[in-house]
């Protein structure tokens, strides 16, 4: 696995697309066994994509794409500037609250950041705003999006690791919470510095909140719905997948009335174009991992890191620590795929809990779309921007520290996860 692993880096330093670089990387473990027949690389690319789970990835994609085109972002921007207006920081402290309330429609970080870097970069550096703060509150912020229910990242790591989504999907509010407190004081700390004044000079009138509140009604109501709906046992995770669908298009037509035929065109367009990157990079995932598998990797990963320490704390930290290393090189989404059969096993076999480690190990593997060299959220900011990465690397070094800090405190308090899933579903 050596030749496959230097290939694979060596690729991606070429700036190869990173599915290519899996899927030729992986071929190449084949080249080294001829012993192995190549028809295994094609039935793994195939039988990769064949999870009925998985039908739920798209079915949400196109979910949040018809829901951006329904005029349900600009009521939650609105609702965002009502909520944290007033709050030291000014438009940045908006951009964080939109992102949380965004997470029950996007799913995706990266569509996130670009989506806020469109509508807020320019209002940023109009006030005042360097380009490299700019970004970095932009980009670490829509670390939210995918915590909050119904992150792809979630359906991923649910469907490799055989972990209940709907749990996953409860897991991430009180940590979603958690760090949009950590990211707010942050902001209000270097906007201090920098002597940012709060967006509204006010406090809002009942009637304004009010309106406001109307006016998000029904994304607020979508991450309650897929819950209920999952802890009544009415939908499984794919069949919520198509309500989510179905909600969206009516939200569309009916609530805000925005969602015209080009929308729809517009959105299924983005939607294909979504979908065929995700299943692309699911399918060639599955001949890397028939190597890692077949040369035992997990098992000699493991022995490695509990020959450092057999505390589930410590392993899970080290575990957190190789992860943001490595997100600096690898997406997070493939991370999510190619290191979960690696590190569950490992997990469970120290009596850890699979939801607690899930939500740790994803917020750490998104961490990686925001950090050079190769973080996707990264570079959609930065060039929407028009950033230098230096700035932005140097100026996002704040929330970078906060969000690592909030991570590692959760490894320690793993009630603070579990508490809404066993509350809503029972302990395991």
């Amino acid at each position: 696995m050596t030749l496959v692993a230097c290939a694979f880096l060596l690729m991606l330093l070429m700036g190869m697309p990173v599915a290519f670089a899996i899927g030729i990387s992986g071929a190449l473990f084949f080249l080294q066994h001829p012993e192995l027949p190549w028809t295994v690389p094609v039935q793994l690319t195939v039988t990769q994509t064949q999870n009925f789970a998985l039908l739920a990835v798209p079915l949400f994609v196109i979910a949040g794409n018809f829901l951006n085109k329904s005029g349900i972002t600009e009521q939650l921007l609105n609702l965002a500037a009502v909520l944290t207006g007033r709050l030291r920081g000014g438009i940045a402290q908006v951009s964080i609250a939109l992102a949380g309330l965004m997470g029950g429609v996007s799913g995706s970080c990266i569509a996130d950041a670009a989506m806020q870097s469109r509508m807020l970069g320019e209002e940023m550096l109009k006030r005042g705003f360097s380009r490299g703060y700019a970004a970095g509150v932009l980009s670490y912020g829509s670390l939210l999006t995918p915590i909050v229910p119904p992150g792809i990242g979630f359906i991923l790591y649910g469907t490799v690791g055989q972990v209940s989504i709907g749990r996953l999907f409860a897991a991430g509010l009180a940590p979603a919470l958690i760090l949009w407190a950590a990211l707010a004081a942050t902001i209000a700390y270097t906007a201090k510095r920098r002597g940012i004044e709060a967006e509204l000079q006010r406090r809002p009138s009942l009637g304004e909140v009010g309106a406001a509140l109307r006016g998000g009604l029904w994304a607020l109501l979508f991450p309650v719905f897929l819950l209920f709906g999952l802890r009544m046992g009415v939908f499984t995770p794919s069949e919520i997948g198509a309500f989510a669908v179905v909600y969206a298009v009516l939200v569309g037509l009916f609530a805000y009335r925005k969602l015209r035929r080009a929308g729809f065109v517009e959105a299924m367009e983005m939607s294909l174009a979504d979908i065929g990157a995700v299943m692309f990079l699911i399918a060639l995932s599955g001949i890397f991992s028939y190597g890692i598998v077949f040369e035992r990797v997990p098992e000699v990963i493991s022995a490695g890191i509990l020959g450092l320490t057999d505390s589930l704390s410590g392993v899970m930290a080290l575990i957190v620590l190789f992860t943001l290393i490595a997100g600096c090189f690898i997406d997070g989404t493939v991370l999510i795929i190619m290191l979960t059969p690696i590190f569950l096993p490992l997990i469970r076999d120290l009596d850890g809990d699979p939801v607690h480690f899930g939500l740790i190990f994803i917020i750490a593997a998104t961490i990686g779309n925001f950090t050079p060299p190769v973080g996707a959220a990264m570079y959609a900011v930065c060039s929407i921007l028009k950033c230098p990465v230096a700035a932005y690397a140097r100026e996002s070094a704040p929330f970078l520290i906060a969000v690592s800090l909030v991570t590692l405190v959760l490894i320690f308090l793993p009630q603070v996860v579990l508490f809404v899933p066993d509350l809503l579903f029972g302990k395991d």
